[in-house]
Protein backbone atom coordinates (compact mmCIF):
# COMPACT_ATOMS: atom_id res chain seq x y z
CA UNK A 1 0.00 0.00 0.00
CA UNK A 2 1.42 3.53 -0.98
CA UNK A 3 0.98 6.64 0.78
CA UNK A 4 -2.06 8.17 -1.72
CA UNK A 5 -3.93 4.67 -1.29
CA UNK A 6 -3.44 4.44 2.95
CA UNK A 7 -4.56 8.43 2.60
CA UNK A 8 -7.65 7.21 0.91
CA UNK A 9 -8.26 4.63 3.17
CA UNK A 10 -7.56 7.22 6.52
CA UNK A 11 -10.40 9.68 4.46
CA UNK A 12 -12.71 7.36 4.37
CA UNK A 13 -13.08 6.28 8.35
CA UNK A 14 -15.35 7.57 11.05
CA UNK A 15 -13.84 9.95 13.67
CA UNK A 16 -10.81 10.92 11.59
CA UNK A 17 -10.28 14.43 10.32
CA UNK A 18 -7.83 16.33 8.45
CA UNK A 19 -6.56 17.50 11.97
CA UNK A 20 -6.33 13.71 13.27
CA UNK A 21 -4.29 12.73 10.35
CA UNK A 22 -1.71 15.83 10.27
CA UNK A 23 -0.96 14.72 14.21
CA UNK A 24 -1.23 10.96 13.08
CA UNK A 25 1.43 11.81 10.42
CA UNK A 26 3.36 14.02 12.48
CA UNK A 27 3.41 11.12 14.90
CA UNK A 28 4.08 8.24 12.93
CA UNK A 29 5.60 9.60 9.69
CA UNK A 30 4.06 7.99 6.92
CA UNK A 31 0.40 7.06 6.28
CA UNK A 32 0.78 3.48 5.97
CA UNK A 33 2.43 3.19 9.17
CA UNK A 34 -0.61 4.17 10.84
CA UNK A 35 -3.33 1.98 9.67
CA UNK A 36 -0.36 -0.75 10.72
CA UNK A 37 -0.48 0.90 13.83
CA UNK A 38 -1.86 -0.76 17.22
CA UNK A 39 -4.58 0.70 19.30
CA UNK A 40 -2.11 0.71 21.60
CA UNK A 41 0.37 2.62 19.50
CA UNK A 42 -2.73 4.98 18.34
CA UNK A 43 -3.63 5.68 21.76
CA UNK A 44 0.12 7.78 22.50
CA UNK A 45 -0.51 9.90 19.53
CA UNK A 46 -1.89 13.45 20.90
CA UNK A 47 -5.06 14.11 20.37
CA UNK A 48 -6.15 10.34 19.53
CA UNK A 49 -8.74 8.94 21.90
CA UNK A 50 -10.09 5.93 22.72
CA UNK A 51 -12.93 5.95 20.02
CA UNK A 52 -10.84 6.84 17.05
CA UNK A 53 -7.57 4.71 17.76
CA UNK A 54 -10.32 1.60 17.54
CA UNK A 55 -11.77 2.86 14.19
CA UNK A 56 -8.51 3.48 12.82
CA UNK A 57 -6.78 -0.17 14.54
CA UNK A 58 -9.97 -1.93 12.90
CA UNK A 59 -10.11 0.33 9.63
CA UNK A 60 -10.72 -3.07 7.39
CA UNK A 61 -13.59 -3.99 9.06
CA UNK A 62 -15.22 -0.85 7.96
CA UNK A 63 -13.65 0.34 5.20
CA UNK A 64 -13.62 -1.01 1.41
CA UNK A 65 -10.58 0.34 0.09
CA UNK A 66 -10.07 -1.87 -2.48
CA UNK A 67 -13.43 -1.30 -3.82
CA UNK A 68 -12.95 2.44 -3.29
CA UNK A 69 -9.95 2.76 -5.53
CA UNK A 70 -12.00 0.38 -8.37
CA UNK A 71 -14.35 3.15 -8.10
CA UNK A 72 -11.82 5.72 -8.39
CA UNK A 73 -10.42 4.65 -12.11
CA UNK A 74 -14.06 3.42 -12.95
CA UNK A 75 -15.66 6.65 -12.53
CA UNK A 76 -12.51 8.58 -14.40
CA UNK A 77 -11.50 10.49 -11.44
CA UNK A 78 -8.45 10.76 -9.71
CA UNK A 79 -7.34 11.38 -6.20
CA UNK A 80 -4.91 14.74 -5.39
CA UNK A 81 -2.63 14.58 -1.86
CA UNK A 82 -1.28 17.56 -0.14
CA UNK A 83 1.76 16.67 -2.02
CA UNK A 84 1.17 16.89 -5.08
CA UNK A 85 2.03 20.16 -7.26
CA UNK A 86 -2.00 20.23 -8.54
CA UNK A 87 -3.22 20.57 -5.08
CA UNK A 88 -4.20 24.31 -4.93
CA UNK A 89 -1.75 26.01 -2.69
CA UNK A 90 -3.94 28.34 -1.29
CA UNK A 91 -6.17 25.59 0.00
CA UNK A 92 -2.84 24.12 1.46
CA UNK A 93 -2.43 26.92 3.64
CA UNK A 94 -5.67 26.67 5.52
CA UNK A 95 -5.64 24.78 9.04
CA UNK A 96 -7.56 21.73 7.57
CA UNK A 97 -6.59 21.27 4.51
CA UNK A 98 -8.85 17.92 3.30
CA UNK A 99 -6.89 14.70 3.18
CA UNK A 100 -7.62 14.01 -0.29
CA UNK A 101 -9.11 15.95 -3.34
CA UNK A 102 -11.37 13.90 -5.66
CA UNK A 103 -11.14 15.14 -9.09
CA UNK A 104 -12.99 14.96 -12.17
CA UNK A 105 -11.01 16.83 -14.54
CA UNK A 106 -8.00 18.97 -13.87
CA UNK A 107 -7.09 21.49 -11.81
CA UNK A 108 -3.78 22.99 -12.79
CA UNK A 109 -1.40 26.19 -11.94
CA UNK A 110 -4.06 29.00 -13.68
CA UNK A 111 -6.23 28.30 -10.66
CA UNK A 112 -4.06 29.84 -8.05
CA UNK A 113 -5.67 32.54 -9.49
CA UNK A 114 -9.23 31.80 -8.28
CA UNK A 115 -12.16 33.91 -6.61
CA UNK A 116 -15.08 32.40 -5.18
CA UNK A 117 -19.07 33.13 -5.72
CA UNK A 118 -21.36 32.08 -3.82
CA UNK A 119 -25.37 32.55 -2.84
CA UNK A 120 -28.71 32.01 -2.40
CA UNK A 121 -30.31 28.92 -3.69
CA UNK A 122 -33.47 30.60 -3.90
CA UNK A 123 -32.96 33.62 -5.91
CA UNK A 124 -34.04 36.48 -7.57
CA UNK A 125 -33.66 37.03 -11.43
CA UNK A 126 -31.84 39.68 -10.64
CA UNK A 127 -29.22 37.79 -8.41
CA UNK A 128 -29.13 34.84 -10.89
CA UNK A 129 -27.75 37.61 -13.58
CA UNK A 130 -26.07 39.34 -11.36
CA UNK A 131 -23.80 36.14 -10.91
CA UNK A 132 -23.32 35.48 -14.21
CA UNK A 133 -22.30 38.55 -15.53
CA UNK A 134 -19.87 39.12 -13.03
CA UNK A 135 -18.29 35.04 -13.37
CA UNK A 136 -18.69 36.07 -17.27
CA UNK A 137 -16.42 39.03 -16.64
CA UNK A 138 -13.76 36.86 -14.66
CA UNK A 139 -13.39 34.29 -16.40
CA UNK A 140 -12.61 36.39 -19.65
CA UNK A 141 -9.60 37.19 -18.31
CA UNK A 142 -8.30 34.17 -16.65
CA UNK A 143 -9.66 34.01 -13.34
CA UNK A 144 -10.70 31.21 -11.86
CA UNK A 145 -15.01 30.85 -10.69
CA UNK A 146 -15.11 28.36 -7.82
CA UNK A 147 -18.67 27.32 -6.75
CA UNK A 148 -20.66 24.63 -4.68
CA UNK A 149 -22.72 23.62 -7.58
CA UNK A 150 -26.22 23.73 -6.04
CA UNK A 151 -29.10 25.46 -7.42
CA UNK A 152 -29.39 29.50 -7.75
CA UNK A 153 -26.36 31.73 -7.37
CA UNK A 154 -23.83 28.80 -7.74
CA UNK A 155 -24.69 27.18 -10.75
CA UNK A 156 -25.39 31.01 -12.64
CA UNK A 157 -21.55 31.29 -11.65
CA UNK A 158 -20.51 27.97 -13.19
CA UNK A 159 -22.87 28.90 -16.44
CA UNK A 160 -21.19 32.13 -16.31
CA UNK A 161 -17.68 31.26 -16.60
CA UNK A 162 -18.67 28.38 -19.03
CA UNK A 163 -19.86 30.88 -21.82
CA UNK A 164 -16.62 33.05 -21.52
CA UNK A 165 -14.71 29.93 -22.31
CA UNK A 166 -12.95 30.20 -19.16
CA UNK A 167 -12.34 27.66 -16.24
CA UNK A 168 -14.52 26.82 -13.13
CA UNK A 169 -14.39 24.53 -10.50
CA UNK A 170 -17.35 23.03 -8.76
CA UNK A 171 -16.79 21.77 -4.86
CA UNK A 172 -19.34 19.31 -4.07
CA UNK A 173 -20.74 18.28 -0.67
CA UNK A 174 -21.42 14.79 -1.69
CA UNK A 175 -19.01 11.84 -3.11
CA UNK A 176 -18.02 12.82 -6.75
CA UNK A 177 -20.56 10.20 -8.32
CA UNK A 178 -23.76 12.03 -6.46
CA UNK A 179 -25.39 14.58 -9.04
CA UNK A 180 -26.99 17.01 -6.71
CA UNK A 181 -29.23 18.71 -7.54
CA UNK A 182 -30.10 16.48 -10.14
CA UNK A 183 -30.89 19.04 -12.57
CA UNK A 184 -26.94 19.77 -13.12
CA UNK A 185 -26.01 16.55 -14.54
CA UNK A 186 -25.27 18.07 -17.84
CA UNK A 187 -23.86 21.52 -15.98
CA UNK A 188 -20.99 19.13 -14.48
CA UNK A 189 -20.01 17.06 -17.40
CA UNK A 190 -18.83 20.38 -18.85
CA UNK A 191 -17.60 22.07 -16.01
CA UNK A 192 -15.14 18.66 -15.36
CA UNK A 193 -14.72 18.80 -19.21
CA UNK A 194 -13.26 22.24 -19.03
CA UNK A 195 -12.10 22.69 -15.60
CA UNK A 196 -12.87 20.28 -12.56
CA UNK A 197 -15.44 18.77 -9.92
CA UNK A 198 -13.89 17.85 -6.85
CA UNK A 199 -14.63 17.11 -3.41
CA UNK A 200 -13.22 15.84 -0.04
CA UNK A 201 -16.19 13.19 0.29
CA UNK A 202 -15.82 9.22 -0.61
CA UNK A 203 -18.21 7.55 -3.09
CA UNK A 204 -21.48 8.17 -2.30
CA UNK A 205 -21.52 10.28 0.18
CA UNK A 206 -25.14 11.44 0.45
CA UNK A 207 -25.18 15.44 1.55
CA UNK A 208 -26.16 15.81 5.23
CA UNK A 209 -26.01 19.30 7.41
CA UNK A 210 -22.49 18.59 7.86
CA UNK A 211 -21.35 18.18 4.25
CA UNK A 212 -21.56 21.67 3.57
CA UNK A 213 -20.01 23.32 5.92
CA UNK A 214 -17.37 21.21 5.32
CA UNK A 215 -17.51 22.04 1.51
CA UNK A 216 -17.68 25.62 2.12
CA UNK A 217 -14.25 25.77 3.50
CA UNK A 218 -12.76 24.31 0.58
CA UNK A 219 -14.87 27.03 -1.45
CA UNK A 220 -13.27 29.90 0.42
CA UNK A 221 -9.46 27.96 0.86
CA UNK A 222 -8.58 27.53 -2.46
CA UNK A 223 -9.92 31.44 -3.51
CA UNK A 224 -8.34 34.36 -3.03
CA UNK A 225 -11.44 36.32 -2.15
CA UNK A 226 -14.88 35.38 -1.73
CA UNK A 227 -17.93 37.21 -3.55
CA UNK A 228 -21.52 37.19 -2.15
CA UNK A 229 -23.67 37.84 -4.67
CA UNK A 230 -27.06 36.88 -3.18
CA UNK A 231 -28.19 35.85 0.65
CA UNK A 232 -30.86 36.32 3.38
CA UNK A 233 -29.15 36.21 6.99
CA UNK A 234 -29.49 32.57 7.57
CA UNK A 235 -28.26 31.63 3.93
CA UNK A 236 -25.00 29.20 3.82
CA UNK A 237 -23.40 31.67 1.80
CA UNK A 238 -22.51 33.80 5.29
CA UNK A 239 -20.48 30.78 6.43
CA UNK A 240 -18.40 30.61 3.40
CA UNK A 241 -17.84 34.96 3.75
CA UNK A 242 -16.72 34.05 7.21
CA UNK A 243 -14.74 31.38 6.67
CA UNK A 244 -12.59 33.25 4.21
CA UNK A 245 -12.13 36.20 6.87
CA UNK A 246 -10.52 33.59 9.00
CA UNK A 247 -8.33 32.47 6.42
CA UNK A 248 -7.28 35.95 5.54
CA UNK A 249 -8.91 36.42 2.21
CA UNK A 250 -10.84 39.15 0.59
CA UNK A 251 -14.96 39.25 0.87
CA UNK A 252 -16.86 41.12 -1.27
CA UNK A 253 -20.72 41.78 -1.44
CA UNK A 254 -23.17 42.25 -4.50
CA UNK A 255 -25.55 45.07 -2.95
CA UNK A 256 -29.12 44.72 -3.96
CA UNK A 257 -32.73 45.93 -2.83
CA UNK A 258 -33.09 47.63 0.34
CA UNK A 259 -36.57 45.93 0.96
CA UNK A 260 -35.51 42.16 -0.45
CA UNK A 261 -35.10 39.72 2.01
CA UNK A 262 -32.61 37.95 -0.11
CA UNK A 263 -29.96 41.26 -0.28
CA UNK A 264 -29.94 41.55 3.47
CA UNK A 265 -26.97 38.87 4.23
CA UNK A 266 -24.99 40.97 1.56
CA UNK A 267 -25.71 44.40 3.15
CA UNK A 268 -24.79 43.28 6.27
CA UNK A 269 -21.23 42.10 5.01
CA UNK A 270 -21.10 45.12 3.69
CA UNK A 271 -21.68 47.24 7.11
CA UNK A 272 -19.07 44.75 8.36
CA UNK A 273 -16.28 45.62 6.46
CA UNK A 274 -16.57 43.88 2.64
CA UNK A 275 -15.89 45.47 -0.26
CA UNK A 276 -19.30 46.61 -2.21
CA UNK A 277 -18.98 45.33 -5.31
CA UNK A 278 -21.00 46.70 -8.46
CA UNK A 279 -18.85 45.03 -11.31
CA UNK A 280 -15.55 42.23 -12.30
CA UNK A 281 -13.28 45.21 -11.66
CA UNK A 282 -13.91 45.91 -8.15
CA UNK A 283 -12.44 41.98 -7.63
CA UNK A 284 -9.74 42.53 -10.19
CA UNK A 285 -8.85 45.86 -8.69
CA UNK A 286 -7.68 44.20 -5.37
CA UNK A 287 -6.00 41.06 -7.29
CA UNK A 288 -4.58 41.98 -10.40
CA UNK A 289 -1.17 42.40 -9.51
CA UNK A 290 -1.43 38.54 -9.17
CA UNK A 291 -2.72 37.71 -12.39
CA UNK A 292 0.32 37.21 -14.79
CA UNK A 293 -0.40 37.47 -18.69
CA UNK A 294 0.25 34.02 -19.49
CA UNK A 295 -2.93 33.47 -16.96
CA UNK A 296 -4.87 35.22 -19.32
CA UNK A 297 -6.54 33.68 -22.71
CA UNK A 298 -4.56 34.36 -25.64
CA UNK A 299 -5.30 38.26 -27.43
CA UNK A 300 -6.57 38.30 -31.28
CA UNK A 301 -3.00 39.02 -31.78
CA UNK A 302 -2.02 34.64 -31.26
CA UNK A 303 -5.20 33.45 -31.96
CA UNK A 304 -6.23 36.17 -35.22
CA UNK A 305 -9.86 35.90 -34.06
CA UNK A 306 -11.06 38.70 -31.80
CA UNK A 307 -13.34 37.02 -28.53
CA UNK A 308 -15.66 39.41 -29.60
CA UNK A 309 -16.52 36.86 -32.88
CA UNK A 310 -15.51 34.00 -31.15
CA UNK A 311 -19.22 32.65 -30.35
CA UNK A 312 -20.28 29.24 -29.06
CA UNK A 313 -23.38 27.12 -30.33
CA UNK A 314 -26.32 28.24 -28.03
CA UNK A 315 -24.97 32.16 -28.68
CA UNK A 316 -24.86 31.53 -32.46
CA UNK A 317 -28.61 30.03 -32.39
CA UNK A 318 -29.33 32.84 -30.31
CA UNK A 319 -27.68 35.48 -32.23
CA UNK A 320 -29.27 34.43 -35.38
CA UNK A 321 -33.16 34.87 -34.37
CA UNK A 322 -32.09 38.66 -33.29
CA UNK A 323 -32.46 41.18 -35.57
CA UNK A 324 -33.07 44.87 -35.41
CA UNK A 325 -36.44 44.65 -33.96
CA UNK A 326 -36.88 44.06 -30.16
CA UNK A 327 -37.24 40.63 -29.16
CA UNK A 328 -38.22 39.36 -25.66
CA UNK A 329 -36.45 35.94 -24.03
CA UNK A 330 -39.25 34.32 -24.58
CA UNK A 331 -39.18 34.91 -28.65
CA UNK A 332 -35.89 33.88 -28.61
CA UNK A 333 -36.63 30.73 -26.61
CA UNK A 334 -39.13 29.77 -29.10
CA UNK A 335 -37.23 30.78 -32.04
CA UNK A 336 -34.16 29.11 -31.22
CA UNK A 337 -35.58 25.70 -29.66
CA UNK A 338 -33.32 26.21 -26.41
CA UNK A 339 -33.85 25.70 -22.92
CA UNK A 340 -34.96 28.91 -21.33
CA UNK A 341 -31.57 28.69 -19.41
CA UNK A 342 -29.21 28.13 -22.01
CA UNK A 343 -31.06 31.49 -23.58
CA UNK A 344 -30.28 33.59 -20.61
CA UNK A 345 -26.36 32.29 -21.06
CA UNK A 346 -25.86 32.94 -24.66
CA UNK A 347 -27.89 36.29 -24.36
CA UNK A 348 -25.59 37.35 -21.80
CA UNK A 349 -22.21 36.25 -23.43
CA UNK A 350 -23.95 38.14 -26.26
CA UNK A 351 -24.17 41.26 -24.45
CA UNK A 352 -20.75 41.23 -22.92
CA UNK A 353 -19.30 40.58 -26.73
CA UNK A 354 -21.06 43.60 -27.57
CA UNK A 355 -22.84 42.16 -29.94
CA UNK A 356 -26.47 42.71 -29.06
CA UNK A 357 -27.99 45.35 -25.99
CA UNK A 358 -30.66 45.22 -23.64
CA UNK A 359 -33.29 47.36 -23.74
CA UNK A 360 -35.64 48.16 -20.89
CA UNK A 361 -38.19 45.05 -20.54
CA UNK A 362 -35.65 42.56 -20.94
CA UNK A 363 -36.13 43.18 -24.90
CA UNK A 364 -32.85 42.64 -26.82
CA UNK A 365 -31.53 43.78 -30.14
CA UNK A 366 -28.21 43.44 -32.09
CA UNK A 367 -26.00 46.59 -32.35
CA UNK A 368 -25.27 47.73 -35.41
Amino acid sequence: MDAREALVALNMIEHVGPVRVRQLLEHFGEAPAILSASKQQLLRVRGIGPETAEAIANWEKTVDLGGELKRISDFGCHILIQTDADYPELLRQIYDPPVVLYVKGTLNDRDKNAVAMVGSRMTTHYGIESARKLSYQLAYVGVTVVSGGARGIDTAAHQGALSAGGRTVAVLGTGINLVFPPENAELFGRISSSGAVITQFPFNRAADKQSFPIRNRIVAGMSLGTVVVEANLTSGALITANMAVDYGRQVFAVPGRIDSPRSKGCHELIKKGAKLCEGAEDILGEFEYLFPASNRPPGPAETGVLPALSLSENEQKAYDCLGTEEMSTDDVIRKSGLPSSAVSVALLGLEMKRLVRQLPGKLFVRNT
